[in-house]
């Protein structure tokens, strides 16, 4: 992968999207993740920074836009930093943590 692009699984995951990477794969291959308003097929799918990305998650639908990568799974705080949210949805908690996943 090259440097200005991740995984969308692991991006998925880094961002507490999901609670394992298995279970970010699973979002992308379920039909749950759209980038740019197209459906994602390949959870190793590469994305690039400003991408928008919709989520059909366990709990709400979220738009939000990629701000940046992560080398590793680090806590909520630094997490929340890879993205900006477009929906105008409120709440910071960690989304991961609410998923009924795993």
């Amino acid at each position: 992968m090259q440097e200005h692009r991740q995984r969308l699984d692991k991006w998925l995951w880094f961002a507490r999207f999901a609670r394992t990477r298995p279970s970010a794969v699973r979002l992308v291959e379920d039909g749950h993740v759209r980038i740019e308003g197209r459906r994602a097929e390949n959870p190793a799918q590469g994305i690039r920074v400003g991408a928008v990305l919709t989520l059909a998650l366990p709990h709400a639908t979220m738009v939000v836009r990629v701000l940046g990568f992560a080398e590793r799974r680090g806590p909520f705080e630094t997490a929340r930093q890879l993205y900006e949210r477009l929906d105008g949805g409120s709440g910071d908690a960690p989304l991961a943590e609410a998923d009924g996943e795993d």
